[in-house]
């Protein structure tokens, strides 16, 4: 269903293929909890209940997902077939859930640093964790731009279809995306509705819109992120259709149906400019959607959920995070 990366091996070949400087911002070890739980969690549960849409021919059917390593500081996965979510249940649930879509330019999902972390942080403020493993836009799909959202869509829905048994309330699941997963949240917010496949279930008669939506150092435009964000290029291929690339961008999808957002981005990242969180932010209250955002001095790129220094005033983004979406959830 997936295959684990071996770090030192992928920023060799990431330099190769031109987006080291995605790769190279991801490689900080984050500060974890020791021993890491293996992944996938033993609470998990596969999207689709057949072959995901637009699965070439010759795959096998599976629904067991692929166990990694126990105590690894990071771990990205790829060649994911199999979309599932892992869960994350807190001692004493309030209702409030989140769906986190983990970062990695669309070319892996760091699972660790922008997932189970996540979860970890939120978890002992009652917020149940669910972490996406989505399927890569350039790993054969026939409809490979459409993969990543649909597998978004079909996990909001899901979720929502099981609150009870999750013992969370549907009304206030919300997202948390990072990096290209900032941008897949992003798509999923602005886009909820989309078409991206048929239904298949009751499950797909519900909603995938976000109660609210955090995004951190989002990817929200391609045109205007620069050369060092690979994001664009591997989710739309060598030779997207003209108008191709239109859907997903985020900001000129805004309006004021959009969700509450909450952004953080730090300053000094080199990877995907502050200003993608900026113009969001700014569009955001020129339709007056509720927004909070919080820009860093200092963070660089890919510093997830654990891994900013205590001195850093950012270390305590999850915090604000937690904090912000009980205002908004009531």
């Amino acid at each position: 269903m997936g295959t684990t990366i071996d770090r030192r091996a992928f920023i060799g070949g990431a330099a190769a293929l031109g987006f080291a400087g995605e790769a190279h911002a991801q490689i900080r070890p984050p500060r974890i909890f020791a021993p890491a739980p293996p992944w996938p969690p033993r609470e998990h549960f596969m999207l689709w209940p057949g072959l995901a849409p637009g699965t070439p021919p010759g795959i096998p059917r599976s629904n067991v997902p692929v166990p990694l390593p126990l105590g690894a500081a990071q771990r990205w996965e790829k060649g994911i077939r199999y979309p599932y979510v892992g869960v994350f249940r807190p001692v004493r649930p309030d209702g409030r859930a989140v769906l986190v879509m983990p970062g990695g330019g669309y070319v892996f999902v760091s699972l660790i640093n922008e997932g189970v972390n996540v979860a970890r942080a939120l978890n002992p403020r009652g917020i149940t964790v669910f972490v996406l493993a989505y399927r890569l836009p350039g790993e054969g799909w026939l409809n490979r731009t459409d993969v990543p959202l649909q597998d978004a869509q079909r996990a909001m829905r899901l979720i929502r279809a099981r609150a009870t048994e999750f013992r969370i309330d549907p009304a206030k699941l919300g997202i948390c995306g990072f990096s290209a997963g900032g941008h897949l949240g992003g798509t999923l917010t602005v886009g909820h509705e989309d078409p991206v496949y048929r239904p298949i279930d009751a499950a797909d008669r519900l909603s995938a819109r976000p109660a609210f939506s955090g995004l951190i150092y989002p990817v929200t435009q391609f045109a205007s992120a620069g050369p060092s964000s690979v994001s664009g290029p591997n989710l739309l291929g060598p030779a997207p259709p003209p108008g191709g690339a239109a859907r997903f961008d985020i900001l000129a999808r805004v309006s004021a149906a959009l969700p509450p957002l909450f952004l953080c981005h730090a300053m000094d990242d080199r990877t995907v400019p502050v200003s993608q969180s900026i113009a969001l932010m700014e569009a955001a209250r020129r339709h007056r959607v509720p927004v909070e955002a919080h820009f860093l001095e200092r963070g660089g790129h890919g510093f997830g959920a654990l891994n900013l220094p205590a001195a850093n005033p950012g270390a305590k983004w999850l915090d604000w995070f937690a904090a912000w979406t009980a205002t908004h959830v009531r």
